[in-house]
């Protein structure tokens, strides 16, 4: 039954080790077939953990994400926490949750996905576990360290720091409506239909921002006698969402300008400001970067990081985070939690 091709087999059929003989040609020889992988650091570099959790039919469905996007957006939403504390990555472990009915080519072309992000950015799967479920379920832990002196933290914005973003917002929400929704791309070019969906289904975990802002606190003309502090996070639930969660760990306000976020050019000729605004701040997966910094830092972070990057308002007193309108005929808006996607609510 085994030797059958992977599109004829379910799990049930090969089982737990069948299906991990399978999924070990993923991994690196040197590193998997114990109990526990043996990651190595560099000296004087803090280990950076984080966890996410993925289940079909509230992350990813056969309708928008095939196995192969499925697994680069888990391998990405991970790479992009990493990048918002300043990390580099070292590896992930992969705990899966599978119905004994799926099918054994769904898993590796899930893993195939996974791999394909990974390798872009040098990093390997090292272990994991597999066990039986109900509903389809990824949980990834990934490793990576970072310069203690260097990590990025939500809690130490500053008032008057510049808000910065690394890139456009709202793009993976409307690629997520066109595949929902694929008659309301009528007046859309193929190209940029392909666009919105691809930022979707592949988004690009934003590691790259990471030499750059180094490069620039680190450079000979930076003060030594004025260590810089940066928080932020990435924008993986929207962009209003981490500047409120960067804004309640800091405990400040924000003001944000609606004319300075970057959108999809393609919006223009598609959706109203309206819709594109609500887009960019919640719809989420976009895996940019939110980061607060003084204003002259932010400002040469931008100019480095080109087309896309922005900055988007400032840090403020009190506890209020407010998008404001240049047409003062729209009233300011206060931004809260409550706006975006939550779970459980």
């Amino acid at each position: 039954m085994s030797n059958l091709p992977a599109e004829h087999l379910q799990v049930r059929d090969i089982g737990e080790q069948g299906l991990l003989e399978r999924l070990q040609r993923f991994c690196p020889s040197e590193v998997i077939g114990d109990d526990a992988a043996v990651l190595a650091t560099e000296s004087k570099q803090s280990l950076v953990v984080t966890t996410d959790m993925l289940v079909d039919g509230v992350h990813f469905s056969d309708v928008t994400t095939a196995p192969e996007d499925a697994g680069w957006r888990a391998a990405a939403a991970n790479l992009s926490d990493l990048a918002a504390m300043g990390a580099f990555p070292l590896g992930i472990t992969v705990g899966l949750g599978l119905p004994g009915d799926l099918s054994v080519e769904w898993v590796e072309r899930m893993y195939q996905g996974m791999t394909e992000c990974l390798q872009k950015y040098n990093v390997s799967i090292v272990g994991g576990d597999i066990v039986r479920s109900p509903i389809t379920t990824l949980s990834i832990t990934a490793f990576g360290q970072a310069n203690p002196d260097f990590i990025i933290h939500r809690s130490t914005a500053q008032i008057g720091d510049a808000i910065v973003v690394t890139g456009i917002h709202g793009a993976s929400r409307g690629g997520l409506e066109l595949l929902l929704n694929p008659e309301i791309g009528q007046n859309l070019k193929s190209e940029e239909k392909v666009a919105l969906i691809t930022a979707h289904q592949r988004p690009r975990p934003r590691l790259d921002v990471i030499p750059i802002l180094k490069e620039i606190l680190f450079s000979p003309c930076s003060l030594p006698s004025a260590p810089c502090l940066i928080s932020g996070m990435d924008s993986s639930d929207g962009l209003a969402d981490a500047v409120l969660q960067i804004c309640r760990a800091s405990k400040v306000g924000a003001i944000l300008e609606a004319s300075k976020i970057p959108l999809p050019s393609t919006f223009n000729h598609w959706l109203t400001l309206q819709r594109s605004l609500n887009y960019a701040l919640y719809g989420g997966e976009d895996f940019e970067l939110v980061l607060c910094l003084p204003p002259q830092t932010a400002l040469e972070l931008v100019k480095k990081l080109g087309a896309g990057a922005a900055i988007v308002g400032k840090i403020t007193p009190g506890s209020t985070v407010i998008l404001q309108h240049e047409n003062e005929k729209i009233p300011d808006q206060v931004l809260t939690l409550r706006q975006g996607f939550q779970h459980f609510s």
